[in-house]
């Protein structure tokens, strides 16, 4: 049974940082693909960063720069490092996963979900 829970959100002020986590379960085999996506109410999720079962990661113009996605395979957790926060990062944030294949910063494409965790930023 696939299962991924999020961890680490919260409040912070703008400029500030924050890294969330995501542990995950039910992915032994390591043919899957990995993701952040976050939302806010009357939006559509929006995909922030994937990393592929290769290694290779694919971020949203709007994190570049600024978020990176990990991965401890030891620990079977996936991270979210977030940092330069500015109020329009203010969301709910989800982690996702998928088996293999076509693997798009693109919410649709993933099959299972975290139930997410907060992110406030404040000016």
């Amino acid at each position: 049974q696939e299962q991924l829970v999020e961890s680490g959100g919260g409040s912070v002020q703008t400029g500030g940082s924050l890294r969330l986590s995501c542990a995950f379960s039910g992915y032994s085999d390591g043919t899957y693909c990995l993701g952040w996506f976050r939302q806010v109410p009357g939006k559509e999720r929006e995909g922030l960063a994937v990393l592929e079962r290769d290694g290779r990661r694919t971020y949203a113009d709007s994190v570049k720069g600024r978020f990176t996605i990990s991965v401890d395979k030891t620990k079977n957790t996936l991270y979210l490092q977030m940092s330069s926060l500015g109020p329009e990062d203010t969301a709910m944030y989800y982690c996702a996963a998928k088996i293999g294949g076509y693997c798009p910063p693109r919410a649709r494409y993933f099959d299972d979900w975290g139930q997410g965790t907060q992110v406030t930023v404040s000016s």
